[in-house]
């Protein structure tokens, strides 16, 4: 099986490229092969490859940004997924595409299934949302994940931003009252590979064609993530010193931003459960996990 990973450099597609080697031979590509800007490139790259599966862990993620910038997000992260799906269906190969808490409003009180309604509140979740609906309006076998909170040991992400505050500041004001699953990329890729693995044939691809949701377990607000972060790396011998005294919980409406967030991203995973028999660990083991790793790749 030959497996196609774009976004390769990100902190999805660079454990994607680790976590799906054993299910066959994976060809990662980068931006520099593979811009999603650029969709009329797509059909070229994906005759050169000849790949059964397609995984996209290619996005636009500047969240802020998008909303300067939507027509750029809605072309990689809406269009090209459309030409991603068409190129799937053509060659009768999965797709796999991943997708945010984002496409939701945030003002459901409970967890969110993947039967609620989306609305999306700012220019990314909008431009993910038209990723989602492209792929189901072509009608290829395909698996949309959507996850939350995504962080790793590599990149530029919330984790790696509080550790160097922590170490530069006394006090950190982080908001409180937006709740959603910390979920590592590592364990997305994991996730992924075992999806896969379940999957070995056309007819079982076909039947778990669809959406779920795939994040860690439990629940916790920026600030309850940030406190556990801090408290988990005072715990690592090899972690670094923190300056860090007191995290102050604030109110989304403290700290403004271009673009407004869903103060509920909880998402229900138990499709997730039922059709893979994938229980994803809480956040909070999860992290201790990420944080070894951390602590490893700066040494």
């Amino acid at each position: 099986m030959r497996l196609l990973v774009t976004g390769a450099t990100g902190q999805v597609g660079f454990e994607l490229a680790r976590g799906l080697m054993p299910l066959g031979e994976v060809v990662a590509v980068d931006r520099g092969r593979c811009d999603l800007s650029h969709p009329h490139a797509i059909p070229a790259l994906i005759d050169s490859i000849q790949p059964d599966v397609i995984v996209n862990a290619a996005a636009y993620t500047a969240v802020d940004r998008a909303e300067q910038e939507e027509s750029l997000a809605t072309t990689i992260n809406g269009t090209a997924v459309g030409v991603l799906a068409e190129e799937a269906r053509r060659r009768g190969a999965l797709l796999i595409h991943y997708s945010t808490d984002y496409v939701f409003d945030g003002a459901k009180p409970g967890p969110y299934t993947e039967r609620d309604i989306a609305s999306p509140l700012n220019a990314y979740g909008r431009s993910k949302l038209c990723g989602e609906l492209a792929i189901q309006q072509v009608v290829c076998d395909h698996l949309i994940l959507r996850t939350s909170w995504v962080y790793a040991a590599r990149g530029q992400n919330f984790v790696q931003t509080v550790l160097r505050l922590s170490a530069e500041r006394q006090e950190l004001r982080i908001v409180a009252d937006q709740i959603g699953a910390p979920t590592p990329a590592r364990l997305v890729a994991d996730a992924t590979a075992l999806i896969l693995g379940r999957l070995s044939t056309r007819e079982a691809c076909r039947s778990a064609s669809g959406t779920y949701h795939l994040t860690t377990g439990g629940e916790t607000s920026w600030h309850g993530f940030a406190t556990a972060i801090v408290a988990a790396a005072r715990e690592v011998p090899r972690g670094p010193s923190m300056l860090v005294k007191r995290i102050l919980p604030i109110a989304t409406s403290d700290y403004p931003l271009p673009a407004r967030r869903p103060l509920n991203s909880r998402l229900d995973c138990t499709k997730l459960a039922q059709t893979f028999d994938l229980y994803l660990p809480d956040w909070r083991t999860a992290l201790t996990s990420t944080l070894d790793g951390i602590f490893e790749y700066r040494s």
